[in-house]
Order: structure tokens, then sequence, then C-alpha cells
């Protein structure tokens, strides 16, 4: 468990993927995981910990915005793996952009 903050950077035990969160509630205590496993502090060394669970191999994309259901937890992913990510066990998707208004 882990508690986020806007500007925290993670990286993943099982691939390439680096996150920034971009947001979290404060102070909450979060299970976050890429490719089943939990995932690690941006300032910790890349080394791979664990396996990667296939059940949980959907990728993550550089640039692309994730969010949970409610959209409370915003993460950017920063370099892109083949872990696909989650908080517990609930999977976090790309966050997809609003239309602007047309001008008339």
């Amino acid at each position: 468990m882990t508690v986020l903050k806007s500007g925290m950077r993670l990286k993943s035990a099982v691939c390439t993927t680096e996150l920034m969160v971009i947001r979290a509630p404060a102070g909450e205590d979060v299970d976050i995981r890429c490719g089943g496993i939990a995932m690690l502090s941006g300032t910790v060394e890349a080394a791979t910990v664990g396996a990667l669970d296939p059940v949980w191999a959907g990728g993550t994309l550089i640039g692309k915005r994730y969010v949970d259901a409610q959209e409370r937890f915003e993460l950017l992913c920063t370099k892109a793996g083949v872990g696909a990510l989650a908080i517990g066990g609930d999977a976090l998707q790309v966050k997809i952009a609003k239309a602007l208004p047309t001008s008339d």
C-alpha cells in the first residue's frame, strides 16, 4: 500500500512502465499494480521483482492518462510497458479527452 501524492513517480516491478501521479485523494493508502504486481517508488532502482501475470498483460501507452472508474485517481504514463494498470483488482482505463463545444 502506498500513499500517492501529485508529482510522485512510480515504476513497475515487472516491466518498463513508469508513471507520474497527476491526481489522487490526500492521505489514502492505495494498492496500485502493474502487471499484477505492486508498483515501486520512482527512487527505487529498476529491477525485476516478480513475473508478469498474463491476466494483467494489457500494456501501457506513453503519454496517456489512466483513471479509475470514478476518476479519483489519474496517472500519466511516462514510459510504456507490457503490464496493465490496476488499483486493487480494478483495471484503470485510458482517460478520454472531453470534446470542446463547437463555435458557430
